[in-house]
């Protein structure tokens, strides 16, 4: 199986580069500067374009079995990034005929917003990340008006450290639940898990620890 990755050089990118290498996955990866993925370049199909050229793109999602969309921000100002990427990646793979699509979002996004703890829903989303996923939202509206198979992987805000205890799963959002924290590889390994199983498709789980 080929995986197609866009933003394969930030945080969750690389772990899941790390992970599906280690699953025996072929991964081609995207990135705007080759020296951001030269640790795994003998690895990996490393190809250096910006998310947004149609014409790389078509070719990035030719061979592939599955597209996954895990870019990222680091401004706090508006961004049409998120939903940008995303039109071009869904032009490319109806052109092209690939079927599969997984994109990462996250708390914030949708029914998301205000689940994600005390620290995350009134300092980190008002003050850091508001403007980031309004954009998300819009990139969600987006998948879900395809005719694609797809997932929405909505993790809880990011931790440093793994904390013990099982990943908590949540398609319906409950007025209770509350996920304050999840260790970037946890989100890798959720999203390599998908790629042989048909469990989330079509759906948008929110994933992290309470």
């Amino acid at each position: 199986m080929r995986v197609a990755l866009l933003g394969a050089s930030g945080r969750v990118g690389r772990q899941i580069i790390e992970q599906a290498l280690g699953r025996g996955f072929e991964v081609a990866a995207q990135t705007r500067d080759a020296a951001n993925l030269e640790a795994v370049a003998e690895l990996v199909d490393v190809r250096i374009f910006d998310p947004v050229d149609s014409d790389e793109l078509g070719e990035f999602v030719r061979e592939a079995d599955i597209i996954v969309v895990a870019l990222g921000v680091n401004t706090r100002a508006p961004t049409t990034l998120f939903s940008d990427v995303t039109k071009a990646v869904l032009e490319a793979m109806k052109k092209q005929h690939t079927r599969q699509l997984i994109a990462i979002t996250g708390v914030g996004a949708g029914e998301t917003r205000g689940h994600g703890g005390i620290v995350y829903d009134w300092f980190i989303y008002p003050l850091f990340t508001r403007n980031r996923y309004r954009d998300k939202e819009y990139q969600e509206r987006l998948i879900q008006e395809s005719d694609l198979e797809w997932i929405i992987v909505r993790p809880a805000p990011f931790s440093r450290k793994r904390f013990p205890g099982e990943l908590e799963v949540h398609t319906a959002i409950r007025p209770e639940v509350v996920l304050k924290h999840i260790a970037v590889e946890e989100v890798a390994e959720f999203v390599v898990d998908q790629f042989q199983s048909s469990r989330y498709w079509n759906q948008k789980p929110f994933i992290g620890h309470p």
